[in-house]
């Protein structure tokens, strides 16, 4: 079950630039624990996927697991063995932009230790650095 958005405004996007930090989700806010990226970089559906599978297969029908990602963002490549020019490939995987800061996926109604292991094993499976991180309660 690939993520991607039910319809968008433009079938093809430009690359963009990937600096600065995050400008949202910073903090937990729904569950106990989360991930949080330390790198930048493009997640795709498929790896999400993998980390939603790999926590819920963990906890074993225990848990609670927020997704704080989307991939919204269409990716295009040519095919193989193409000349230049001919104008620019058609979409083949959708990705969320990550920047550093993000809470990419938190965890609720499980101990720090289950929680720990669960977001190690789903950082295994995405191309950037993380951090586990707590809730803190702030004001």
């Amino acid at each position: 079950m690939a993520l991607l958005p039910a319809r968008t405004k433009h079938r093809k996007h430009q690359k963009g630039q990937c600096k600065g930090l995050t400008k949202g989700a910073q903090f937990v806010d729904f569950g106990d624990f989360g991930m949080q990226a330390l790198d930048r970089g493009w997640v795709t559906s498929q790896q999400i996927e993998a980390c939603r599978v790999t926590i819920s297969r963990t906890f074993a029908r225990k848990g609670q697991v927020w997704i704080r990602i989307f991939p919204d963002k269409p990716i295009t490549k040519k095919p193989a063995e193409t000349r230049m020019g001919k104008g620019k490939g058609a979409p083949y995987a959708w990705v969320a932009v990550v920047r550093p800061g993000r809470v990419l996926i938190e965890v609720a109604n499980v101990s720090k230790e289950e929680a720990k292991k669960a977001l190690r094993l789903a950082a295994a499976k995405l191309p950037i650095k993380t951090r586990f991180v707590e809730r803190v309660e702030r004001v």
